[in-house]
């Protein structure tokens, strides 16, 4: 099956992730494959922490709180961009390389009239990234 899961995670909006967190704690307990929660943060303070250390320290404890909750084996890595809104998408390619793993679970929304002009950050992984996707909504 696929050896690790990457889960992208807000951790301002942790409360909307629920269905895809769930997805992929099924899938890491049903197929015995490790999840790694990967967060994206500036390195100047922002809403969720004021420094990167900060960030690290509360994504640290989201993952472990996970792991807890799901009996699953999990780790967490922090990305630092510039500007987060306009690199996710090249900061979660690097994320994906960077951990080697071969499934992505992330959450979506539903589609509104900006998608049909600029492609969402799911969708845009579904597209670009050479390891599967799987977009929950």
């Amino acid at each position: 099956m696929y050896k690790s899961i990457l889960v992208p995670v807000d951790l301002e909006h942790a409360d909307r992730l629920e269905k895809a967190l769930e997805t992929a704690a099924d899938l890491s307990k049903h197929y015995r494959i490790p999840v790694c929660y990967v967060g994206i943060t500036a390195a100047t303070p922002g809403r969720v922490a004021h420094t990167p250390q900060e960030f690290a320290g509360k994504l640290e404890a989201f993952g472990k709180d996970q792991a807890a909750r799901h009996g699953i084996d999990a780790s967490t890595r922090m990305v630092v961009s510039h500007d987060p809104a306009v690199d996710l998408d090249d900061s979660l390619m690097q994320a994906i390389a960077d951990t080697g793993a071969d499934l992505v679970v992330m959450a979506s929304h539903v589609p509104g009239l900006p998608e049909h002009i600029f492609a969402s950050n799911a969708g845009y992984l579904a597209n670009h990234a050479s390891v599967s996707v799987f977009v929950i909504r």
